[in-house]
């Protein structure tokens, strides 16, 4: 979720990074014929195998649309549950040749781990759950109170700003994986659950009695999460990073799963023929062809899509768009040009 705070294991990891990525990933994932994508242990609507074992999610339709632009097969993905702790070694090392995990963009994750940041697919902030029973309404009468934290990530640093910051005591109960803080947190082990607030949402929604705890109002954070690779593969970064690109854009110019291959036949829009492959060809600039991002967005849809199919307002996580609205409908969400 956030920024590891055992960087001397992962530096020493870093340092293979440079050699890994200069191989040619997009070659690698060629003869592989499959994509190794880093995902979380866990977390309805991001990340989470269904009752068959199939990976659905947030995060996860990022790594079918990228597979199917590079594989022309957005099933020719091989899941790799990482946890706060694992993440970046994994990445690092090649285990995986990309990370799509709830991941905040950082500086010392760009600079010193040597992460290239493709873009953000969701604007988040670090909150606190409770049960309704404590009788607490804000995250200032939490002075004494135990925490659940997951270890490896910055919400253990921004929790102990808080804290101190706001002249209070707390008492953490270390926690790895989302599984094992949900069952920490309902046995009652500890008073509050802090994560991004996004994943509350999504823990808060598997839970048989939801309405028995709440979210407090406060944000303590800015946890901008989006997809990461190695340093060093310029042609790498640059289409896993135009792939999200590809989403964005679509929503922002009304293409959708139902329309795309009407819009594919052609139309009087330059950017919207472009993006779909009808005129020039943007996908040999990297190696694809020209139908690349044609096939990403036909995985799941646009952005906008696959945010309400999987954590919108009409799912049980039920989040609004907000900051993750369109630029032109007050929201963070834009995407450069595709020209």
């Amino acid at each position: 979720m956030k920024n590891s705070v055992i960087f001397g294991t992962v530096a020493a990891a870093a340092s293979l990074a440079a050699g890994l990525a200069s191989a040619g990933t997009l070659d690698d994932v060629k003869a592989k014929g499959e994509l190794a994508c880093g995902v979380t242990t866990g977390l309805v609507g991001f990340a989470a195998p269904d009752a068959n074992g199939n990976w659905e999610g947030f995060d996860v339709a990022v790594c079918r649309a990228v597979a199917a632009a590079v594989l022309g097969d957005a099933n020719a993905v091989k899941f790799v549950p990482t946890t706060g702790k694992t993440r970046f070694t994994a990445l690092a090392s090649g285990e995986i040749d990309m990370l799509a995990r709830n991941t905040t963009w950082t500086f010392s994750r760009d600079v010193d781990l040597k992460f290239t940041f493709v873009g953000v697919n969701y604007y988040d902030g670090q909150g606190f759950m409770v049960p309704k029973e404590l009788g607490v309404s804000s995250a200032k009468e939490l002075d004494g109170a135990t925490v659940c934290i997951q270890t490896g990530t910055t919400t253990e640093l921004n929790l102990a700003d808080y804290f101190r910051s706001n002249g209070m005591s707390y008492e953490p109960v270390p926690i790895e994986t989302n599984a094992e803080a949900q069952q920490q947190f309902l046995a009652g082990a500890c008073d509050v659950f802090t994560t991004d607030a996004s994943g509350l949402a999504a823990t808060r929604a598997t839970f048989e009695n939801a309405d028995d705890y709440m979210l407090l109002p406060e944000i303590i954070s800015k946890e901008p999460l989006g997809p990461l690779v190695r340093h060093g593969d310029e042609q790498w970064g640059d289409i896993v990073r135009w792939t999200l690109n590809a989403l964005i854009t679509a929503e922002e110019l009304g293409i959708t799963s139902a329309n795309l291959e009407e819009m594919a036949a052609g139309t009087n829009n330059p950017e919207i023929n472009r993006l779909l492959g009808t005129e020039g060809d943007l996908g040999g600039m990297f190696g694809l062809d020209k139908e690349w991002a044609k096939r990403a967005i036909a995985v799941g849809g646009n952005y906008g899509e696959i945010f309400e199919k999987n954590i919108g307002e009409n799912t049980a996580i039920g989040l609004a768009r907000g900051l993750n609205a369109q630029w032109k409908q007050g929201g963070l969400i834009y995407s450069p040009p595709f020209r």
